[in-house]
């Protein structure tokens, strides 16, 4: 086990201690003073943007700044940095659920409550449950209200810190969307310079009891484990990060995403796909300048994608001189329109459906007098933004999902929840009820553009 954190303090701007904890009695509060004033002496030094410090008298320090608050913890141990980085991360969450925002007058006026977060959230120097949701149910923000010794819920005793025990709801139901952005950069040539994506899978659950869900991918180490052809289906997922309710071993062994849901919202998985990606709404522009008074501007625009799918949203900006003025502007779909303030051709078109193409032509005027000195003017892309539902460019499809609630008691009955999805479309949907109530799964895709530039002109 990694080492543990002797004392955690939080410090204002100046250095001063606001709040201290001791929780392994092996450091004293000089050690803070003794942190700032190393910090102090290295400003302006690459090492300062570290956020771990080693002192000669045998003691690390790793901390955070948010806002006027400096988060601290010192220890004589060797610790896992990334661990206790991620628990002060999260310990600045739950002060803003508490206090809206963590400032240093935020903390003056709460120290009671400051005190005994840091209590439940550590013991002995090891991080514990840093969930607001369930602190709150035993931690209360008004004193006077705590008449009652409260009993801490079932979700701080045991390996399910994110949910609580005896959630009940009158319609069951499971929402997923699978969100993924699409980042491409493509230069004066028209080639694709980088091209990835970023996809999240974003769950909403309301579930009675503790459901088990289990959510099979397109995974293509799962489906060539399982012996079952891919035929080009199946995709290779990089960079994925779970929420702490996987189970990480289990997906290790057979790639099953096997979880007890959090209440409400939450990110189920981000994944990150390294792939070459065709532009999906493709951008040509010309630019011609007549005897510098007056300059003409042609937008092709063009989407890459299979005419059963429609672009909403679509936002095309082209930039235009910064000079430029009189705009003339005709479209043969959706509104043009100059944004002076960005110095760009705003172009929206509220549905494009797959197939298309549409053009924009505008006219503007320019200053006949020019500086002689006058810089060279700058090249800015071409931006593009989209949303497009029911899509996916990557070609992820949720191929089983299982909830399986497990009955309390005998109080909430479980209940057995399957279907599949192929591709963007649902081909059949089974609901086995077993208790009563019914519990209705939905799922949605949407692509959107993320840092979607062409460098066309």
């Amino acid at each position: 086990m990694a080492g543990a954190v002797s004392a955690l303090f939080l410090l204002d701007i100046k250095g001063r201690v606001l709040v201290w904890r001791d929780y392994r009695g092996d450091v004293s509060a000089l050690q803070a003073e003794r942190f700032f004033t190393k910090l102090l002496d290295k400003e302006g030094d690459a090492e300062v943007h570290s956020p771990v410090v080693h002192d000669d008298a045998g003691v690390s320090y790793m901390f955070i700044q948010h806002n006027n608050v400096f988060l601290l913890t010192a220890s004589r141990q060797n610790c896992n940095a990334a661990s206790i980085l991620l628990f002060l991360h999260r310990l600045i969450d739950v002060f803003k659920h508490y206090f809206e925002e963590l400032e240093e007058e935020s903390l003056r006026d709460n120290f009671v409550v400051v005190y005994e977060l840091l209590d439940e959230m550590m013991d002995f120097g090891y991080p514990q449950y840093t969930e607001a949701t369930i602190l709150s149910e035993f931690i209360k923000t008004d004193a006077y209200r705590m008449e009652v010794t409260q009993r801490p819920p079932m979700a701080v005793t045991n390996a399910v810190s994110w949910r609580s025990e005896g959630i009940r709801y009158k319609k069951n139901e499971v929402f997923l969307d699978v969100v993924e952005s699409v980042n491409i950069l493509v230069n004066s040539n028209g080639q694709i310079v980088r091209s990835d994506i970023i996809g999240a899978l974003k769950m909403r659950t309301y579930l009675s009891g503790m459901p088990e869900c289990k959510l099979g991918l397109n995974d293509r180490v799962l489906l060539e484990a399982q012996g079952r052809t891919t035929k080009g289906k199946a995709i290779d997922l990089d960079d994925i990060k779970f929420h702490q309710c996987v189970r990480l071993t289990r997906f290790e062994n057979d790639r099953t995403i096997s979880f007890v849901p959090p209440d409400g919202a939450f990110d189920l998985m981000t994944y990150r796909l390294s792939t070459q990606v065709k532009p999906l709404i493709w951008v040509e522009a010309q630019v011609e300048k007549h005897s510098r008074s007056r300059v003409e501007i042609t937008v092709k625009a063009r989407s890459q994608f299979k005419e059963r799918s429609t672009a909403t949203n679509v936002e095309i900006e082209v930039p235009v001189p910064c000079d430029s003025t009189n705009p003339n502007i005709r479209t043969s779909m959706g509104s043009a329109a100059y944004a002076p303030e960005r110095d760009a051709l705003v172009w929206k078109i509220k549905s494009f459906p797959g197939g298309k193409e549409y053009m924009c032509r505008a006219e503007f005027s320019l200053p006949s007098i020019t500086s002689e000195e006058a810089t060279p003017e700058k090249k800015a892309p071409i931006r593009v933004k989209f949303e497009i539902p029911y899509f996916t460019v990557s070609g992820i499809q949720v191929l089983i999902v299982d909830v399986l609630p497990v009955s309390l008691l005998g109080i909430f009955p479980g209940i057995l929840l399957k279907y599949y999805v192929i591709f963007v479309q649902v081909r059949y949907l089974k609901v086995i009820e077993k208790s009563g109530y019914q519990a209705l799964p939905w799922v949605r895709y949407i692509t959107m553009a993320g840092e979607y530039e062409l460098r066309l002109i």
